[in-house]
C-alpha cells in the first residue's frame, strides 16, 4: 500500500490532501501541532476511507519537531512514498511591523523544515527508484512581498532545482502554488479575507486534483486556476518594481488594519 506523509495536516490544504490521498487508497502519517483535531480527522479518515492513519504530533517551527518528522520518514521498515510539505503560516503586517523571531520561526517552517524533511524522505526514496515530493509555495513566490514571499519563492526555486538534480532517479517533485484558497490560513493571520471579491477564491479540493493531476504528468510547477497562471505570467514579465507597486496596493486593501 502506498504511504503518503502530510505536514500541517489538520485543516485546509492539508487536510484537502490527506481527504483525496484516503480516497486513492493511500495509507496515511498525519502531521501538525495539535493532538486534538489531528485525531478527530485520523479517526474520521479511517472510518469513511478504511485505510491506516497514523498521526504524529509535531511543530515544525523547532528542532525537535522537524527531528521526529525527519525519523519517521528515514524508517527503512515504514517506507514513505508520497511526501506533501504543507506547513506553513503568514504574519500580519509589513516587514518592521513584524517581529524578527516570528520572521525567523516562518523561515523555519517554511524553508528548513522543507528542505530537511524533503532530503530525509528523497534519501529512501533514491534507494526504491519512485517517490513523489509536493512543496506547497504559493503565487506569493512571484511577488516582491516581504518574508512570506521570498520564503515561497525558495520553494519554488529549491523544488524546481532539486528536481533538476535528481531528473532519471525516478523521483518526481513538484511545487504547488495556488492563490487564495477557502481555508483557515487567513483567518489564523489576523488578515480580514472577507474582503477579497468571490472570484479569487479557489476550492481547496479542486487545488489538491489539480496538483495531483500536474504531479502525474510530470510537470515541477502547478498553478492552479487560468486566472492565477496569469498572474504568475504577469509578474514574471513586467518590471519588478511596477509588480511590487500593484501587490502592496492589494495587500493594503485586504489587510485587516486598513478598515
Amino acid at each position: 500500500m502506498t504511504t503518503s506523509l502530510i505536514t500541517g495536516a489538520s485543516s485546509g490544504l492539508g487536510a484537502a490532501f490527506a481527504r483525496r490521498l484516503a480516497s486513492d487508497g493511500h495509507a496515511l502519517v498525519l502531521v501538525a501541532r495539535g493532538r486534538e483535531r489531528l485525531e478527530a480527522i485520523a479517526a474520521e479518515l479511517r472510518e469513511q476511507r478504511g485505510v491506516p492513519v497514523e498521526v504524529l504530533v509535531a511543530d515544525l517551527a523547532t528542532d525537535d519537531g522537524i527531528a521526529a518528522v525527519e525519523a519517521r520518514l528515514s524508517d527503512p521498515e515504514r517506507p514513505v512514498d508520497v511526501l506533501v510539505n504543507n506547513a506553513g503560516f503568514g504574519n500580519r503586517g509589513g516587514f518592521l511591523d513584524v517581529p524578527v523571531s516570528d520572521e525567523l520561526r516562518m523561515l523555519k517552517v517554511h524553508c528548513e523544515a522543507v528542505l530537511r524533511l524533503t532530503a530525509a524522505a528523497v534519501e529512501q526514496m533514491r534507494v526504491r527508484r519512485r517517490g513523489y515530493v509536493v512543496n506547497v509555495s504559493s503565487v506569493a513566490a512571484f511577488m516582491p512581498r516581504g518574508t512570506y514571499g521570498a520564503s515561497k519563492a525558495w520553494i519554488v526555486h529549491f523544488t524546481e532545482g532539486t528536481a533538476h538534480e535528481l531528473r532519471g532517479s525516478g523521483i518526481r517533485f513538484l511545487a504547488l502554488c495556488p492563490g487564495f484558497v477557502r481555508t483557515e490560513f487567513h483567518e489564523r493571520a489576523g488578515m480580514d479575507a472577507t474582503r477579497l471579491p468571490s472570484w479569487a477564491w479557489l476550492d481547496a479540493d479542486n487545488v489538491v486534483s489539480t496538483a495531483l493531476r500536474d504531479l502525474a504528468r510530470g510537470r515541477t510547477l502547478s498553478v492552479p486556476d487560468p486566472r492565477y497562471k496569469l498572474a504568475v505570467s504577469l509578474a514574471r514579465h513586467l518590471p519588478p518594481r511596477l509588480y511590487a507597486a500593484a501587490s502592496t496596493r492589494t495587500g493594503r486593501t485586504y489587510d485587516p488594519k486598513a478598515g
